[in-house]
């Protein structure tokens, strides 16, 4: 809960990188246009992940896979594990922003 008169702008990283693989960032209250397309491609990407592990369950479970098709798993893997995690450090972020600060002295 926020208190009377404070701002409930938040930073929040995108889901997507912007030019030269920098990260992207959004200003706000979570509930406009940019925040709502973020929302979807988080899911997306989730769901994704989701499904890639399952791929890799499978591929896994047979004894026959090629080396190949071994490195494309790694690689795809890689790549949604990189998405998983932007998606984990945003929703830290968003979470601890709201949660309320002590200024004591055994604050960091």
């Amino acid at each position: 809960m926020r208190a009377a008169g404070e701002d409930a702008s938040v930073v929040r990283l995108l889901p997507w990188s912007g030019t030269g693989g920098k990260p992207c960032y959004v200003v706000g209250d979570g509930t406009g246009y940019v925040s709502r397309a973020a929302d979807d491609v988080e899911e997306i990407q989730l769901d994704m992940a989701d499904e890639l592990l399952g791929h890799a369950a499978d591929l896994l479970a047979e004894t026959d896979a090629t080396a190949p098709q071994l490195h494309f798993l790694a690689a795809r893997l890689s790549e949604s594990l990189v998405q998983v995690k932007r998606v984990a450090e945003s929703r830290g972020s968003r979470l601890e922003a709201t949660l309320p600060r002590a200024d004591g002295p055994d604050q960091p």
